[in-house]
């Protein structure tokens, strides 16, 4: 994740529903028999204009803490602001403990952010900016189309087999919506 990079409604509603969006599809693709995840949030580039609101902040850890609660390994924020951490303190109160104690500050300029990095993910997975050999460019249409891919496979892991609620048209998602079944549709007049 990449506050830094923000760009949905104040309301915040958006970020919740793509966290979940996200999580849901990254379940089927954990390796065979790994349970937990390690979420990195990269605060480069975050300003107070892509500030997210404490509100949508409370309600991603109510969604972390009652629908995923044993999923995350690890929460690393990456270059947060540094004023985060007292208030990170404060936050404590409002989260379960054993979530607060999952969530890790790592600064680039400490000595062993680098060393801790690699520690808890494999070097080669890791992207050069947090000191690691992976290159990522962002491609938005991959993006588009490996998320296609995986919301079939997503559907199949939970049960839901059938074709997408969606398609992809001229680079965006546009709904699909079923025709209603002939027996239902009233009669032409």
């Amino acid at each position: 994740m990449r506050p830094g990079k923000q760009n949905t409604a104040p309301s915040g509603e958006g970020n919740v529903r793509h966290l979940v969006y996200l999580l849901k599809n990254s379940i089927p693709n954990l390796a065979e028999g790994q349970e937990q995840m390690t979420w990195l949030i990269d605060f480069n580039g975050w300003t107070m204009t892509t500030n997210i609101s404490m509100k949508t902040i409370r309600q991603i850890f109510y969604v972390l803490q009652n629908h995923y609660p044993k999923r995350l390994t690890v929460c690393i924020l990456f270059n947060p602001p540094r004023f985060l951490q007292p208030i990170w303190k404060v936050v404590k109160y409002l989260v379960d403990p054993k979530t607060f104690e999952k969530v890790r500050f790592v600064y680039t300029k400490s000595i062993d952010s680098g060393e801790y990095m690699r520690s808890i993910i494999d070097i080669k997975n890791l992207p050069s900016e947090f000191e690691g050999k992976a290159t990522l460019n962002y491609d938005h249409e991959e993006f588009l189309r490996l998320m296609a891919e995986d919301d079939v496979k997503t559907a199949k892991f939970w049960g839901f087999d059938d074709k997408p609620s969606y398609q992809v048209v001229d680079g965006h998602l546009e709904v699909v919506v079923a025709p209603v079944p002939a027996h239902l549709a009233p009669p032409a007049s």
